[in-house]
This record gives structure tokens, C-alpha cells and sequence, in this order.
């Protein structure tokens, strides 16, 4: 859930937003600042990375698995 922030002491600052990190649920500030938004910090990240690697995220597809051993391409 993204939450726009329009209370900022100077007038010259830029509103931010906030959000949810993906992997903990932590606050998390959306901009240039956060070098790992969406996520809140750098082990977030990389768990978030792991398990895409490992497949247990995954976009889901009509097309077979490859090696179903159908032969074609």
C-alpha cells in the first residue's frame, strides 16, 4: 500500500512515498534514497532473490516445462 507524504519541513523538498517491503512488510521510503526499494534493506533483497532462484516464486505459464520429451521446439 503506497501512502503519499506531503508533510516536509522545507518547501524546496521532494514528497516521498512510502511503502510495504515486499519480503517483511516493514515501512519502507520509494525513492532515490533507498538504494533497495522496493525492499527495506539488502538481506531482504537477497532473500527475496533466493527464492526466485531456488523456485519457489515463479510466473506462471502455458507452455511445457523443457525436456518434457515431446522433441520439439
Amino acid at each position: 500500500m503506497l501512502q503519499p507524504v506531503s508533510s516536509q519541513s522545507h518547501e524546496s523538498a521532494r514528497p516521498y512515498r512510502i511503502g510495504s517491503c515486499p519480503q517483511c512488510g516493514q515501512s519502507v521510503r520509494l525513492d532515490e534514497t533507498n538504494p533497495w526499494r522496493p525492499f527495506c534493506t539488502e538481506r531482504c533483497k537477497l532473500l527475496d532473490l533466493g527464492e526466485w532462484f531456488s523456485g519457489s516464486f515463479a510466473i506462471p505459464s502455458d507452455e511445457p516445462p523443457h525436456g518434457d520429451g515431446s522433441g520439439t521446439r
